[in-house]
């Protein structure tokens, strides 16, 4: 039988970066793997935490937002979200975030979990909310914002993240960790 260990069984030999900019660090990394075996290693640190929220009205609906992905070259349909510094609480920035991307406010906020959101090539850190007790203000979106907000009922949310038409790792994890919180 294999003996499980928890603790870290890499070695880093050497780290070069190639490549940074004001939100991400790409690193190069020479390693001994788990098996003693020389190999390399690519790594992407991001310079924030990632934060998404789940505006849930009183009706049970939730509103997402519609934009183009430049990353994925597709249009994509996902829950608010956005990023705060590392050092920052990451209720701020979810407040932030909602008010900016829907114009919403909410007075109740419910921390849902914390994710890695591909933890097999970057140690992004994730922080996911609900938000109730909503009040409709005026959206402040960035310049590199074109949105569009979308209301569905919670049900429909999962069966959007079930037939593959949302599909960002925020959103999908959110929407089922609500679901499954209201019994749905």
């Amino acid at each position: 039988m294999r003996v499980i260990t928890t603790e870290n069984n890499w070695k880093t030999l050497s780290t070069e970066t190639v490549y940074e900019n004001a939100w991400l660090e790409l690193s190069h990394r020479d390693v001994i793997n788990p098996s003693g075996n020389k190999g390399i290693y690519g790594l992407v640190k991001f310079k924030n935490q990632a934060i998404g929220i789940i505006p849930l009205d009183a009706d049970g609906n939730i509103y997402l937002v519609g934009q183009y992905r430049y990353a994925i070259d597709e249009y994509s349909w996902e829950i608010p979200e956005g990023g705060g510094a590392l050092e920052a609480d990451p209720l701020d920035a979810a407040k932030r975030e909602l008010k900016e991307e829907t114009g919403l406010v909410a007075g109740k906020w419910t921390k849902l979990g914390r994710i890695h959101t591909s933890n097999s090539a970057t140690n992004e850190e994730g922080f996911l909310f609900i938000a109730e007790d909503l009040t409709q203000m005026d959206a402040e979106p960035e310049d590199t914002e074109d949105l569009q907000v979308r209301k569905v009922t919670l049900q429909e949310a999962v069966d959007m993240c079930m037939r593959s038409e949302i599909t960002d790792s925020l959103s999908v994890c959110a929407i089922l960790m609500t679901a499954r919180l209201k019994g749905i």
